[in-house]
């Protein structure tokens, strides 16, 4: 009960950022996105199983002929 009253309390008390403090969080934090260096989970297939595997996708790999 603690946390689903915690919970209600945000949801009343919610109001959004003004588009000003948006506006600088996104400048601020413009370089790190634009290079995905502390994401490459994102922004590289590094992480992505599924590029290894294609078949999980029914995609069959051809063989070279």
């Amino acid at each position: 009960m603690p946390i689903l009253e915690q919970a209600l309390e945000a949801v009343r008390t919610f109001s959004p950022l003004p588009a000003a403090r948006v506006n600088e969080l996104l400048q601020r934090t413009r370089p790190a996105a634009l290079t995905g260096r502390f994401e490459r989970f994102k922004t590289s297939t590094q992480f992505d199983g599924t590029i290894q595997n294609p078949e999980w996708l029914g995609i069959v790999k051809r063989r070279p002929v």
